[in-house]
């Protein structure tokens, strides 16, 4: 098949993958510690609401429930040391503190939007095959 036919990136189509894949190859793959990242439990949820604004700490708290104060903070934390949220500090008595997409944020709004059309799109039938018994 071609990228013609199949609409997938050369990059992906035309990357071979040895047989069978070594294992240390697959933990160094970029595209593994990319999707680990952003598919953990609050990430995706975080890149899309600072897609739309940025947040002040407490406004991002209430807008998501169910997440810590804590983990908020860690993944905040994560999001910012690689490159994908700045942090802005506001010289006030408590001092505030603001949270937006860089631009590097920013580009993966697009990639992640097409996964979740998709996800979307095709979420009945892949709930219907997994009722099917194997």
């Amino acid at each position: 098949m071609t990228t013609r036919d199949t609409g997938v990136r050369a990059s992906l189509d035309n990357h071979r993958l040895p047989n069978p894949v070594p294992i240390g190859e697959y933990e160094r793959c970029p595209v593994t510690d990319v999707l680990r990242r952003v598919s953990d439990k609050w990430t995706l949820l975080l890149i899309t609401l600072l897609g739309r604004r940025p947040y002040r700490f407490n406004e991002l708290h209430r807008a998501v429930e169910g997440i810590s104060p804590r983990m908020l903070t860690r993944t905040l934390r994560t999001l910012e040391s690689d490159g994908l949220v700045e942090r802005e500090v506001f010289p006030t008595v408590p001092p505030s503190v603001e949270y937006r997409l860089t631009p590097l944020g920013v580009s993966l709004l697009e990639p992640l939007s097409a996964l979740a059309d998709w996800a979307v799109d095709h979420h009945a039938e892949i709930a219907t095959t997994r009722r099917r018994p194997t």
